[in-house]
């Protein structure tokens, strides 16, 4: 029951800040400074969560293979690559080098 009483808080919590966007967005002037603050927290934001999945299994590290994956989907994606052949790209790489015996 517990679990059920959180899962709604959340969900209501989460409409309510995807509802206050649109709602607000008019009334509310954010400056140049903090327009790009928050471009660039979300990149790091994102950039965090990629490298704890590509370093972290569990409590521990990865292996080598899923990190040299991940870059080089990374640098396909610099590239401009298309998304499927990042995507396609880091797999294979990971594939192989863990069939090559690269934990």
């Amino acid at each position: 029951m517990t679990l059920l009483i959180a899962i709604a808080v959340l969900a209501a919590g989460t409409f309510a800040f995807r509802f206050a966007g649109p709602v607000l967005q008019s009334r509310i002037q954010l400056s140049a400074r903090v327009q790009n603050l928050m471009a660039v927290s979300a990149t790091v934001l994102l950039v965090a969560v990629v490298a704890t999945g590509a370093l972290a299994e569990g409590h521990g590290f990865a292996g080598f293979a899923r990190p040299i994956g991940v870059a080089v989907g990374g640098v396909l994606a610099w590239r401009k690559a298309p998304f499927l052949v990042v995507v396609v790209a880091a797999a294979v790489v990971t594939a192989l080098l863990r069939l090559a015996g690269v934990p």
